[in-house]
């Protein structure tokens, strides 16, 4: 569900406080708010947002380059997945550039009369989500701009055939004339939208791209498939079999589920102290996700704290918890109780009972007295890091998210001890 944000006239209360108003002519006449965000073919010579920051005034003004660039506004010798690459690296390395980055953005597709680069703006706006988040202080702003256009096509359609209009008669004897274009080029805009609408409340979570390791072009490259062909992270159950069904059309199971778990036993995990406590390297992790999202296990792997992190993740960030949050009340009511616990699991839709029960005969191996001595992960270790990848507390006071954390460690305990999972061996 989509939550309405926050108000036109409170986006441009934000604007007037925020953007760094630029001034043009001989008499340096400030420019107005509308012009300052609508689309502009020339380069700016300071940052659109207040900053007294000397690297990101300099940086913005070539970020702005870069901008045009990727959009076809601007020619330049490098390819366009040279140029997000730079222009991501820039703001995922210097956090500052995030929010200018974006609010270029919002510029360059506002009022934009050709179809193609209005695209491939919205375009970059999506494929820098994969990788940071806006500040808290414009989230809510980039926010509102992109609500605007969940269902904007036909007024965006509209429109440009009134500004063309608009331009033509005034340059109707002008022999430089931009490139116009009001029939679809690719997707349309609200498919863009809706994608950075998802992309925005997952990142402002999780903050984005983690690591040492720089962006490189692969990640662009899946950033940008991820708009059209979702990912295995961070959907929903459903559009994960969804996509599976051609590849592996008799699976009852999610493919990236079994063969992350079975990675993790393959590399020993099982006899691996602190698994799932400790961490793999994070770059490791990126690289390894990468890869499952491409439908492919790498050969090389020897740490099986890699694909047991990447498990965990995968588990945290679907779209709606391993447990749904329809029974999320049942399940910490019943934390004590072995039988009302196991029966909690019979009413869950099968696709999440299947992959509850998955995870569940999962953790009962790392269970076993023989594992435990050497893991050093006992039942309730084993409970504390995986129920906050199980079930989602949707409160927002910190005394009832203490309260129930301890009930939702003790219910996953309660399953891992009681729930008979043997019905899962040889399912896939």
């Amino acid at each position: 569900t989509l939550r309405k944000p926050i108000s036109q006239s409170s986006m441009a209360d934000w604007a007037s406080k925020n953007l760094n108003m630029h001034t043009q002519g001989i008499f340096r006449r400030r420019i107005s708010i509308s012009n300052m965000l609508s689309w502009n073919g020339g380069s700016i010579k300071k940052p659109m947002l207040i900053t007294s920051n000397r690297t990101i005034k300099k940086e913005a003004c070539e970020m702005f380059k870069l901008v045009q660039s990727y959009m076809g506004d601007r020619q330049t010798r490098m390819d366009r997945n040279h140029v997000a690459l730079v222009t991501v690296t820039k703001c995922w390395s210097i956090q500052g550039l995030r929010d200018e980055l974006y609010i270029q953005l919002i510029r360059q597709t506002t009022d934009n009369t050709c179809y193609q680069s209005l695209a491939w703006g919205w375009e970059l706006m999506a494929i820098s989500l994969a990788f940071f988040s806006p500040s808290p202080k414009f989230q809510s702003y980039l926010e509102g701009y992109i609500y605007r256009h969940l269902d904007s096509d036909e007024n965006i359609a509209q429109r440009i055939k009134e500004l063309t209009d608009l331009k033509n008669k005034k340059n109707s004897k002008s022999r430089k004339k931009r490139k116009q274009n009001t029939e679809d080029e690719g997707l349309p805009i609200s498919t863009y939208a809706k994608y950075c609408y998802r992309k925005l409340q997952k990142v402002a979570v999780t903050g984005g791209k983690k690591g040492l390791r720089k962006p490189t072009v692969e990640e662009i490259t899946h950033a940008r498939n991820a708009i059209m062909t979702p990912s295995l992270f961070g959907s929903s159950l459903e559009e994960i079999m969804l996509r599976q069904q051609d590849m592996y059309p008799g699976n009852k199971l999610p493919w990236v589920q079994t063969q992350l778990s079975q990675q993790v036993l393959a590399l020993g995990g099982e006899q691996t102290e602190g698994i799932f406590r400790i961490p793999g390297d994070i770059d490791e992790v990126n690289a390894l996700k990468l890869q499952v999202d491409q439908w492919r296990i790498p050969s090389g792997l020897s740490d099986p704290n890699i694909p047991a992190s990447l498990l965990k993740l995968w588990y945290r960030e679907l779209e709606e918890p391993v447990i749904p949050q329809q029974f999320y009340k049942e399940c910490i009511s019943n934390y004590e109780n072995p039988d009302a616990a196991v029966a909690v699991v019979q009413l869950l839709p099968e696709l999440n009972r299947l992959v509850l029960c998955y995870l569940i005969h999962f953790l009962q191996i790392f269970a076993q007295p023989s594992n435990v001595g050497r893991t050093k992960m006992d039942v309730n270790n084993l409970a504390m890091v995986m129920a906050p990848n199980c079930l989602r507390c949707q409160s927002d006071d910190p005394r009832i998210i203490f309260e129930n954390t301890r009930k939702e460690m003790s219910f996953l305990r309660m399953l891992i001890v009681h729930l008979d999972t043997s019905f899962i061996k040889g399912l896939v």
